[in-house]
């Protein structure tokens, strides 16, 4: 017979976070976001003006790769085709399989990794409305970049409007250059495949998915150096409003139930928050000590006195009212009735041949903290 502390199932877990609840959630935001995206569009003169400054700093501060990769990019049609495809179809394809991902294997992370993806999305929405930015393949001729896209327009489903299908160029807004969100996007892959994916080949890919995102980008002419790092910054500091933002939503999310008198589910991240404040965690507790109140008198001692120094406790009956103490019992029987106190720790097994009587746990606090078999 084996006693095991047990852990909240990933099965269990996923089965609080209903589809049809995640789906329309994720559609409806990212919905807004495109709305929003093209209703910002903004001056076309400012756009341009604005990409010309981010060219001209990056010429000052010799960090200006664009020119280049965009010269390999159009005269190399073995670069620039695969270019136009990854920049097409990957950001749309690569970020929801990861989203279904982490909802079917890792359950447990994806509402902190959803909400981290939406966070920086929106924060990239302000980009978009503050700083309106041409990307370089839609500069003056002077600049030197060529679109590949339209140049390699038959090979693919898209035209001459950036990555949307052709013939659904006025979906899409052009001047929306930083910061990069394919970028971002494909930051936020890398670091969800390297953090949880198991195959090592897998994290590997995760790694590179960004940087080659990067150079894509560049090298197709549809975003500047600096709007690669902006993408860059802008999913780091959604990393650092998604937590809050998790839990601001779930407050808000609980005072509109209890107003429809709904008690409010508590996910297991603030679970396992709660747990950690507790003075004696439940996975570390002592076998054969209890995990409550004591209902009754210390094992080996009489009543009126503590186990640690034998002094009267607080709360003791006075000599007069005592109970009468019971005979002690002989020495190998007493030996027999003390407990070993044995720390068992979360998903470690207590030997078989330790002298702790396992039905002691069959109640109490300690019900469903462990498990027979």
């Amino acid at each position: 017979m084996t006693i095991t502390a047990t852990a909240p199932r990933a099965a269990a877990y996923r089965g609080k976070l209903r589809w049809w609840t995640e789906l329309p959630l994720v559609a409806v935001i990212y919905a807004l976001y495109s709305a929003a995206r093209l209703m910002v569009r903004g001056d076309v003169d400012d756009a341009v003006q604005h990409g010309a400054d981010i060219l001209h700093f990056e010429q000052w501060t010799h960090l200006d790769p664009e020119r280049f990769f965009n010269s390999l990019f159009t005269h190399h049609a073995f670069l620039g085709v695969p270019a136009d495809f990854a920049y097409a179809s990957l950001h749309y394809v690569i970020t929801p399989s990861i989203l279904v991902w982490l909802w079917l294997r890792r359950p447990t992370h994806y509402r902190v990794a959803r909400t981290w993806l939406l966070t920086s999305t929106l924060i990239g929405l302000v980009g978009f409305t503050t700083v309106p930015t041409a990307p370089p393949r839609l500069l003056p001729g002077a600049h030197g970049f060529f679109d590949t896209m339209a140049q390699y327009g038959n090979y693919g489903w898209w035209g001459t409007d950036a990555s949307a299908p052709r013939g659904l160029g006025h979906l899409t807004n052009q001047y929306a250059a930083m910061p990069s969100l394919h970028v971002g996007w494909s930051l936020w892959c890398g670091i969800i495949l390297w953090r949880y994916a198991r195959h090592r080949v897998v994290r590997v890919l995760g790694l590179l998915y960004p940087t080659v995102t990067a150079l894509v980008v560049m090298g197709t002419a549809n975003h500047y150096l600096m709007d690669a790092l902006a993408g860059a910054a802008t999913m780091g500091v959604g990393f650092l409003l998604s937590k809050p933002a998790l839990r601001l939503t779930d407050l808000a999310v609980a005072r509109v139930l209890r107003a429809f008198g709904r008690t409010p589910r508590v996910h297991a991240e603030s679970r396992m928050v709660a747990a950690s404040t507790d003075a004696v965690p439940p996975a570390e507790a002592a076998v054969g000590e209890p995990l409550g109140p004591s209902a009754g008198p210390s094992a080996g001692h009489p009543v009126g006195q503590t186990a640690e120094d034998g002094k009267p406790a607080a709360d003791a009956p006075s000599p007069a009212t005592a109970l009468p103490t019971p005979a002690p019992a002989p020495a190998s029987a007493a030996a027999a009735t003390v407990p070993r106190q044995v720390s068992v720790p979360l998903g470690r097994v207590l030997p078989t041949d330790d002298k702790a009587d396992p039905t002691r746990f069959a109640g109490g606090e300690h019900a469903g903290r462990t498990r027979m078999s």
